[in-house]
């Protein structure tokens, strides 16, 4: 029985010599054929501009809201009769006078800037995409012969003159 199988093993054209399981083996290589695939690269890059934005407006300075309080409590002060109206009077003009003062301030810088004057030139950046397509090789279609027979299988690289097989002795 020993005999028949290792006949039948070198019959297929199995090197070594298999009861039953697995061994490996050389076939020869008849052809290669590499496999092309178009191949879509994305390489992300900055492009950069002058544009004309809106200028970054700086906090505005309190001077004009506390001159327009000592304003108002001054008039307050002035307007009021006794010593407790007075001081109600000072109070009330200081409010009065430093929210007066502000809006007036924002007034002045609102009226500026939609004349065109609180704009500026700055470099502004985004990331942009270039987009290429290439052809490469993307496999090897491989046929060889073992033990009298074509077999064609796909391959990540060039196997040569040889491909190493695997063969699976079963009894029948």
């Amino acid at each position: 029985m020993k005999m028949q199988a290792v006949i039948i093993a070198a019959a297929v054209g199995v090197g070594t010599p298999v009861l039953a399981g697995t061994a490996y083996d050389e076939a020869e290589v008849l052809d290669v054929e590499p496999v092309h695939e178009l191949v879509r690269h994305i390489t992300p890059r900055e492009e950069c501009r002058l544009r004309r934005v809106p200028a970054r407006i700086e906090r505005r300075s309190g001077t004009a809201p506390i001159v327009g309080a000592v304003i108002g409590g001054a008039i307050g002060n002035a307007v009021g009769h006794n010593k407790r109206n007075k001081q109600v009077g000072a109070i009330v003009g200081a409010v009065l006078g430093g929210s007066i003062a502000a809006d007036i301030a924002s007034e002045h810088d609102r009226h500026h800037r939609h004349r065109g004057r609180a704009w500026e030139r700055r470099e502004v950046c985004r990331v942009v995409e270039d987009i290429s397509h290439e052809e490469e090789i993307v496999g090897y279609d491989v046929t060889y012969r073992y033990g009298g027979r074509t077999h064609t299988a796909r391959m990540r690289r060039d196997p040569g003159d040889s491909v190493r097989v695997r063969v699976r002795v079963t009894p029948i």
